[in-house]
Formats: structure tokens, sequence, C-alpha cells
């Protein structure tokens, strides 16, 4: 066989690996529910973050209270949301 035109024993082992990983995982409720709510569980963690950035940049006192009520808020919903996922 000509050089470079097969696959060496690395790739051919990666693949293998990607393959049993990939049976291994745990499959996805795929219901529209059940995405619409990983979705919003995103979106949720995406918010929580940019919240806790600006927090940490804030110097105004009343905009850092409204930032902490909004993180609680947050936090408070992605509890709701995976607490509805364990059922």
């Amino acid at each position: 066989m000509a050089r470079g035109w097969g696959k060496d024993a690395e790739d051919v082992e990666q693949e293998a690996e990607e393959r049993a990983r990939a049976r291994a995982a745990p499959k996805l409720d795929d219901s529209p529910e059940a995405r619409a709510r990983r979705e919003r569980a995103e979106t949720l963690r995406l918010s929580r973050s940019r919240t806790l950035e600006q927090l940490e940049r804030s110097t105004n006192r009343a905009h850092r209270e409204m930032l902490r009520r909004s993180l609680r808020a947050l936090e408070a919903e992605l509890e709701t949301l995976d607490d509805g996922d364990a059922e």
C-alpha cells in the first residue's frame, strides 16, 4: 500500500474510543419539551455567568444589589428546572 493511504494504529484506536464513549453516553430525552428545558437551562447558565462577571466588576452598591437579586432568581429557576429533570 502506498504511503499515507492507510489509517495508522493511533487513528484506529482513537475512533474505537470515540465509538465506545458514544455508546456509553446516556441517551437524552429528545422530546420537544425536554429539548426546550435543556435550552432554557443553558440560557440561564449563560445569564448567570454574565451576571457574575458584572457583579465582580460593579462598584455601585445599588447595581450590585440588583445583580445579586438577579443571580438569586436565575439560580432559583435553574434549580426548578433541575428538579423537573429529576422526575
